[in-house]
């Protein structure tokens, strides 16, 4: 069991959804028993930041396909973003999410309120006891949702009750250098342009920005995909997380690929921001290390192949992860780059300390049984045939991971065991304890 900074052999009884008890040997007449020797008990992973595309883009995603993969990678609750179709930006709109993942997410669930220009009053209605938190583009996205009046942010960051997480891009300037690829390459801008159309700086320039807004408001700002090594300037790690106003993400494709992957790549490592240099990279592991940044997630955001297969300025930004990143963060302990007690940390233990979540997170009795085996000497080949993402693809096809998911066990219920799904039993509403 890898659970609060430490690594035991240990049974665990799980009882109505929950951790009954955690002893060295427990003997119990059980309906059912799993062996899991010589393999790792964490917590479930949660993933702070999701797009599932339902309503309105499910020709790419939904709940129903992605909360799937998520389970086979382990992840057993998600956060995800209001840039569906239409915007998730009323609480009536929120609440028919949160309908639909009743009835069909396998894992737990949450979902972000959208900010916009003019949807203030509506975004203080949400209630931070069951909404994880508010979503604000600060720079390029999807879905007509970026707020850039300065008025509508300073009240935002002033008001806001609950964690404001941000996508930090200046947008102004990726406009400027997009204009300039045009003028250079037509239509037939080079994928590999990617990092300097939105680059480093423009990254930068966003994140500062927000940052002082939330110390010149004493808002809760949690920024999200830190891709840089000098965004990490912004951020603390001499506080503890609990007492943290201002908080960073990474997520493990700005840690596994680099600007030279896009030659090979192309479209499908395009994302927004943008996987940029090697030292980019190592920096923002640097910054999971240090504690500068204080969680790992994936920013799975799935398109269609026909949609990645087209030019540079056609082809949208994201791909899928959440099925792998547990995979990865495995690979990176096995070449040395971080101990498994602090993938825990920063994937379970961390987003619950930093969202309120209430009794997940850890392995902890009489806290809701979110557990995942890892295999740690089964290797597992990605292809197609091994995908549960409905877009039918991944960036990390042809690679062969050194671990593989083995059970998966959400609120309690065994959803998924050596490659097979249980559906008869749905994930539950994440609660807050705020």
């Amino acid at each position: 069991m890898v659970n609060e900074g430490q690594i035991k052999q240990t049974d665990v009884l799980i009882n109505e959804g929950k951790i009954e008890k955690i002893a060295a040997s427990i003997s119990h007449n059980g309906e059912k028993l799993i062996d899991a020797n010589g393999k790792y008990l964490l917590p479930g992973l949660i993933d702070d930041q999701v797009h599932f595309r339902e309503p309105g883009l499910t020709q790419k995603a939904n709940i129903q396909t992605e909360s799937r993969a998520a389970v086979a990678g382990g992840v057993t609750s998600f956060m995800e973003m209001p840039n569906t179709k239409p915007p998730t930006t009323t609480i009536e709109k929120l609440e028919e999410k949160y309908a639909i993942a009743k009835e069909t997410s396998l894992a737990n669930y949450s979902f972000y309120i959208g900010a916009s220009n003019d949807n203030l009053e509506e975004v203080l209605k949400a209630d931070p006891k069951n909404v994880c938190g508010i979503k604000v583009f600060m720079g390029s996205s999807t879905g007509n949702m970026l707020v850039d009046n300065e008025e509508t942010l300073a009240n935002l960051f002033q008001k806001a009750q609950m964690i404001i997480a941000s996508h930090c891009e200046d947008d102004p300037m990726i406009a400027e250098n997009l204009e300039k690829y045009i003028e250079k390459y037509g239509e037939d801008i080079p994928m590999e342009c990617h990092p300097e159309i939105r680059s480093a700086e423009a990254c930068y320039s966003s994140s500062s920005k927000a940052v002082a807004l939330a110390r010149k408001h004493g808002a809760r700002l949690h920024i999200l995909h830190i891709s840089t090594a000098k965004e990490l300037e912004l951020f603390d790690n001499d506080i503890p997380l609990k007492d943290k106003k201002i908080t960073s993400e990474a997520c493990v494709h700005h840690m596994w690929f680099s600007d030279e992957d896009y030659k090979k790549k192309g479209a499908f490592i395009k994302w927004n921001p943008a996987v940029k240099t090697k030292a980019d990279g190592e920096g923002v592991l640097a910054g999971v290390l240090n504690d500068k940044i204080d969680v790992i997630a994936t920013d799975h955001a799935p398109h269609t192949l026909e949609e990645k297969s087209n030019k540079y300025n056609s082809a949208p930004s994201g791909g899928p992860l959440v099925q792998h990143s547990l995979q990865v963060l495995f690979d990176f302990h096995k070449q040395g780059k971080i101990s498994l007690e602090k993938i825990v940390e920063k994937a379970c233990h961390n987003p619950a300390i930093l969202f309120d979540v209430e009794k997940r997170g850890y392995i902890k009795e009489g806290y809701w049984a979110d557990l995942v085996l890892v295999d740690p000497n089964q290797s597992h080949e990605v292809n197609k045939e091994s995908l549960h993402y409905k877009c039918g693809w991944s960036p990390f096809e042809g690679h062969t991971f050194s671990s593989s998911i083995t059970h998966t066990i959400v609120s309690g219920h065994l959803a998924f065991e050596n490659g097979q799904f249980n559906d008869s039993v749905k994930g539950q509403r994440l609660t807050f304890e705020r």
